[in-house]
């Protein structure tokens, strides 16, 4: 069951703070009578938006206290949607406030359908704001023009990608079809020494086999029927710069031989020619299948594949990004949107992208967000609008707490260290980095004590 939105109300009257907890009853409401119960509560649990009174002890008639409180919950938490409540008439004071970072103010008496309107358009704002500090976090952790990566196996790629560019070691890239293999084929080609010449693309599992060779290493005129003239191949047309072969796995045994040689020799000789063509050109290689599966059953050469991965960068489908599709989708829709007003998507949409399990990877994403943005009629795209279904309260997945997510991290490491050290508490302990007392601590709170030796 997903776990309701925080709110926490700053009030000293008890009357009304049992009235405003009956009123955001579809909330965790959390309580604080004062500006240090106040603080404290921001630090242990928070919450995204704060209900607070401007009359507060020990000057309950005044604002000072009131406002103090609210510099001080926004100089610890910036993000957090302050919402100042003052009395009837004392418009001054919540302008005050406003000016001093607060989201928005409300004057008693308190009307319950407005006050909730304002505070569940707070908590709207704020995860919008969230998702786009994320995004741009993103961008900014991925170091590849065209490419968001949060995820950390979507990061080491682009490491990879960047360590190994500027070398003139032969790359093969793996993953799933519409994982992105030729932008991380672009990025070798563009952080390399080869980014003044041509990128020249082509799939091999595209193009007939009696044709493939006639594309790659061209043809001289007359070599066949149809041949009219001469025409260079891809190749010769990289030369100087980087050929990408998509779907080298799709490649028939004859060309790769033919491509050993090249690789070899870097000399191409043209289909019905006789003349050898130095080309200087990288190669980039890029498959779907199971490389070492194909040498066994014989339909992939061995020493082309030792010639092609001398480095291998593994893409993650996106159903294994944590937080991939979100992110992505957030990008494309800024990509694709071109003025159509499209603010973001409703929260059944984040769910239904979250749920889904991407057969089609990015690609797939993409064609759903162009979709969704021709569907959708309001300034929001639902997970209608992108053709998907939310998952059902049994389906979406438990969001952690900090607390939660910590201690689960914590048992993990600690049953770790107790399975490589056979159980011994010294070894345990320097594994870990704590002292003896510290590990059997740990061990007791997490009811693990009976698995040390």
């Amino acid at each position: 069951m997903p776990t309701p939105p925080r709110l926490l109300i700053v009030e000293d009257d008890p009357g009304l703070q049992t009235q405003l907890k009956w009123c955001f009853d579809d909330y965790e409401v959390l309580v604080a009578g004062n500006r240090e119960e106040a603080l404290a509560q921001l630090r242990r649990s928070a919450p995204p938006v704060v209900l607070q009174d401007l009359g507060l002890p020990p000057d309950a008639a005044g604002v000072s206290e009131g406002l103090r409180t609210l510099q001080e919950t926004l100089s610890l938490a910036p993000t957090t949607k302050v919402i100042v409540v003052t009395g009837n008439a004392d418009r001054d004071n919540a302008l005050r406030a406003v000016e001093s970072g607060a989201y928005d103010f409300y004057q008693k008496p308190v009307d319950t359908n407005v006050l909730q309107l304002i505070v569940s358009r707070a908590f709207a704002v704020h995860a919008l704001e969230s998702e786009l500090r994320q995004l741009r976090q993103a961008r900014i952790a991925s170091p590849l023009e065209g490419i968001v990566a949060a995820d950390d196996r979507m990061l080491a790629c682009c490491r990879m990608v960047e360590k190994v560019a500027p070398t003139e070691v032969s790359v093969l890239i793996l993953g799933e079809s519409g994982t992105g293999k030729e932008l991380l084929a672009r990025a070798v080609h563009r952080l390399g020494n080869r980014a003044q010449g041509p990128f020249v693309a082509i799939n091999c599992a595209a193009i007939p086999e009696p044709l493939l060779e006639s594309e790659l290493f061209g043809h001289e005129k007359g070599a066949f029927t149809g041949a009219v003239k001469q025409s260079i191949g891809k190749f010769e047309a990289a030369d100087g710069g980087t050929l990408f072969l998509d779907e080298i796995g799709d490649m028939p045994l004859a060309l790769q031989a033919k491509l050993l040689r090249f690789l070899q020799a870097r000399v191409v000789e043209r289909v019905g020619g006789r003349t050898e063509i130095p080309v200087d050109v990288r190669v980039v290689c890029a498959t779907h299948r199971d490389l070492p599966k194909m040498i066994q059953e014989q339909t992939f050469r061995q020493d082309l594949y030792y010639r092609i991965a001398e480095v291998t960068v593994a893409v993650p489908a996106l159903r294994e990004r944590t937080g991939g599709a979100v992110l992505l989708a957030h990008a494309m829709l800024q990509r694709h949107a071109q003025g159509r007003g499209k603010r973001g998507f409703t929260q059944d949409a984040l769910a239904a992208l979250e749920h889904h399990p991407w057969p089609g990877n990015v690609r797939e994403l993409e064609n759903k967000v162009k979709a969704a943005l021709i569907m959708a009629d309001g300034d929001w795209i639902t997970a209608a609008d992108l053709g998907l279904v939310p998952p059902t309260e049994e389906e979406a997945p438990a969001l952690l707490t900090i607390k939660e997510a910590r201690a689960r991290a914590e048992r993990q490491a600690l049953r770790q260290a107790l399975q490589l050290c056979g159980g011994q508490i010294t070894r345990a302990a320097e594994m870990l980095g704590v002292t003896r007392p510290t590990l059997y601590e740990l061990l007791d709170r997490h009811g693990l004590r009976s698995e040390a030796a």
